[in-house]
């Protein structure tokens, strides 16, 4: 009996596809549609693939979460490592040469951006286990990620 409810709960989740309104084409994944980054873990377009969109949202910030913690050095988590790496002043992640006003606003309003994908996004789907997001949401959401990991790379960082 619990194969039978796995095997329709898998089949729920991807009845999208097989609709006329399918935001899915048959050409092109979603994930080359939008550009998702290359370097996100498989696993988060296999959760993707199969329906289970908060959990692909949730891997892929655990990913940006463990590149920014690498790439800087810092032993945290979350919002706390964000502020800390992007930080005001010598930041060990600088993603602009902090010698103007623009230049340091700039690396301000990334890292808010990069602290706020962790509250907002990352920690609700890590704790809700009841919460639900629709297809476009979570491309969405990994857009937001590869925009964050391509600033990252247009400072000079590598993404593993």
């Amino acid at each position: 009996m619990n194969r039978l409810l796995i095997e329709l709960e898998r089949l729920a989740r991807n009845a999208h596809r097989f609709s006329e309104a399918s935001p899915i084409s048959n050409d092109e994944h979603p994930f080359e549609v939008r550009e998702i980054h290359p370097r996100l873990p498989r696993e988060v377009r296999r959760l993707f693939d199969n329906g289970h969109y908060p959990q692909a949202s949730f891997e892929a910030f655990k990913f940006l979460d463990r590149e920014v913690k690498r790439l800087s050095g810092i032993d945290k988590s979350g919002k706390a490592l964000m502020m800390e790496a992007l930080r005001e002043g010598a930041p060990p992640i600088k993603l602009t040469m902090l010698s103007n006003e623009t230049e340091r606003v700039e690396q301000e309003g990334y890292k808010f951006m990069f602290a706020g994908s962790m509250m907002a996004i990352r920690n609700p789907r890590g704790h809700e286990h009841s919460l639900v997001d629709e297809l476009t949401t979570c491309l969405d959401h990994l857009s937001l990620i590869s925009l964050l990991l391509r600033r990252l790379e247009k400072a000079g960082y590598i993404i593993k």
